[in-house]
């Protein structure tokens, strides 16, 4: 294919008659350009941790598994950076749910979804199986996606939200340093 915007080619792989406009979408993967449906990180969250969530959300359609372990070794690095040094992941989210200091506690939202990470991390990390059907225990895809959604909030929590908070408190302070009043507060 050819994209119609800039004229580049586009490469696709898929079951199905080629050009066959009925064939499920879901049958094909875009091969080259390489790219994903998320938007870009915000430049707030260190690069070795955006790194981590760009390259989980490139896999995602190719490997929701390597995805999902992606995301939550992002997680892992995000709450090291927070200050929660415990010696893994579990311990780690145990310790950020638990916080009482209100500057680091997590909000609701995101307070009730951090251990879904953790969860479908070890299903793609380690053979987990049904003890109903003894099947292995995969990660889905839509499930993936949600890891990603998580890590966004996430990020907004950590990174962007205080970055914005400082910006504005800044700009305050201008404000108030040119009118000779002492800085906020």
């Amino acid at each position: 294919m050819t994209c119609p915007e800039c004229s580049a080619d586009i490469l696709q792989l898929g079951k199905g008659a080629a050009g066959n406009l009925n064939s499920p979408t879901s049958d094909w993967y875009q091969i080259f350009p390489t790219g994903s449906n998320r938007g870009p990180v915000s430049k707030e969250v260190p690069t070795d941790i955006a790194a981590d969530y760009t390259e989980a959300a490139l896999v995602l359609p190719l490997s929701p598994k390597a995805s999902a372990a992606l995301s939550r070794r992002c997680l892992q690095s995000v709450l090291r950076h927070a200050g929660y040094a415990q010696k893994d992941l579990s311990q780690q989210i145990d310790a950020a749910l638990a916080e009482q200091d209100a500057r680091k506690a997590l909000p609701t939202g995101v307070h009730s979804i951090l251990d879904l990470i953790r969860n479908f991390g070890n299903f793609s990390a380690h053979k987990i199986t049904d003890q109903t059907t003894l099947q292995v225990i995969d990660v889905e895809p839509h499930e993936a996606e949600y890891c990603l959604d998580t890590l966004d909030a996430v990020f907004d929590h950590y990174y962007v939200k205080p970055a914005q908070a400082k910006a504005m408190k800044d700009a305050l302070n201008a404000k108030l340093a040119a009118a000779k009043k002492p800085p906020a507060k």
